[in-house]
């Protein structure tokens, strides 16, 4: 049996686990949400990283996960061995660094000291890093705040001072209050999903690993031709928890601001991914520096079918 983790945060897998592409493939597949299982201890942000994801690869949750940037080098900086499996496009217009109009903090120096809104552990802990690197600044030149399900309500009552937003939740804040960005993410940083496994399920269930990676190529192209279809799974999904992500005109928007389809791991990747590994060790995030190229395969690389409609 095949267990892959999901998540709303990953829309591919979101909406695979959905759409009963994969199950032709392997009628077996068992899907994990991975919010129904043990959430695990939050570190400080200033102390350390949430390995959730990679706990749950390695301890029989599931056997494939897609994230953003961080929770990959998080698993390898605990000496865990992960293969990544595919790589998104750059994922720009997602979300970004800012603050609201009338603040004070006019540039990326202005952070000294202030309060920075991040959901640490993902990508937005290393889109941070990148930004105060440019202004040569440090991790503890700023107070970073874990705000959970909360960022936007912290953003808009002065909780943080400034806020690494994404959407749909961001769209919400924008039509309460003017914002400003510290910085353009596009040329900052890449933020592109990023699927990954272990090496063990990469090297002896290639067959398997390749049917997910062909549904989700699959599926990436149904989301891309029906952005409002695609919405409105995430919509049920949020209207039946309780979340406050209950829109499908954010939902829609999101979608249609962000690329869809996988690629294969590139050298420019590769030298991103280990720059964003330096900065969060650098900060005492890791226990240990991760080489990125060690989570790179050949051999999974060659699994990731072309684009459809596009370049490979």
């Amino acid at each position: 049996m095949t267990k892959v983790g999901y998540f709303p945060h990953n829309n591919s897998l979101f909406v695979l686990r959905h759409r009963g592409i994969l199950e032709k493939a392997l009628p077996d597949v068992e899907w994990v949400d991975l919010r129904d299982l043990p959430q695990g201890a939050r570190p400080e942000p200033t102390e350390g990283l949430p390995t959730v994801h990679a706990d749950h690869l390695f301890d029989g949750g599931y056997d494939f996960i897609g994230t953003g940037f961080t929770p990959p080098i998080t698993a390898q900086g605990h000496g865990l061995d992960v293969v990544y499996a595919a790589v998104s496009g750059p994922r720009v217009e997602n979300g970004r660094l800012l603050v609201k109009a009338d603040s004070d903090i006019r540039t990326l120096d202005d952070l000294r000291g202030r309060r920075v809104g991040i959901a640490h552990g993902s990508w937005q802990t290393t889109l941070l890093l990148f930004a105060l690197e440019r202004a040569g600044l440090t991790w503890k030149d700023v107070v970073p705040v874990d705000t959970g399900v909360n960022a936007g309500h912290l953003f808009l009552d002065g909780g943080i001072d400034a806020w690494v937003g994404a959407y749909p939740g961001l769209k919400a804040v924008e039509e309460q209050v003017e914002t400003r960005d510290l910085v353009a993410t596009d040329g900052l940083f890449s933020h592109r999903s990023l699927w990954f496994t272990r090496r063990d399920f990469a090297e002896e269930r290639t067959g398997e690993l390749a049917a997910i990676v062909n549904a989700l190529q699959e599926s990436d192209a149904w989301i891309g031709a029906n952005p409002r279809e695609a919405a409105e799974i995430f919509v049920a999904d949020a209207r039946e928890r309780g979340n406050p992500d209950t829109d499908p005109d954010a939902w829609e928007h999101a979608l249609r601001t962000r690329p869809f389809g996988l690629h294969p791991v590139t050298e420019e990747f590769v030298a991103e991914q280990q720059h964003a590994a330096d900065l969060l060790h650098g900060a005492g995030l890791l226990p240990a520096r991760p080489t990125v190229a060690d989570a790179v395969s050949e051999k999974v690389n060659a699994l990731v079918p072309p684009v459809p409609g596009g370049a490979a």
